[in-house]
């Protein structure tokens, strides 16, 4: 079985903001919502979502 090709994702793409009135932030791609308690985790976390899409958080 053939392996498949993940597409690159720059790391621009993907928003990450300070959650209001809570700790912690949060990264939004493509309708895709992750929360860390700070910006790298939520990005790590971002990277296994998309990943299931389809794209590699590079």
């Amino acid at each position: 079985m053939a392996q498949k090709v993940l597409k690159k994702l720059s790391r621009g793409k993907i928003t990450t903001f300070k959650i209001r009135n809570r700790r912690g932030y949060a990264a939004i791609y493509a309708g895709n919502l992750t929360e860390g308690k700070t910006v790298s985790e939520a990005l790590a976390r971002m990277a296994k979502a998309v990943k299931r899409m389809g794209y590699l958080l590079g």
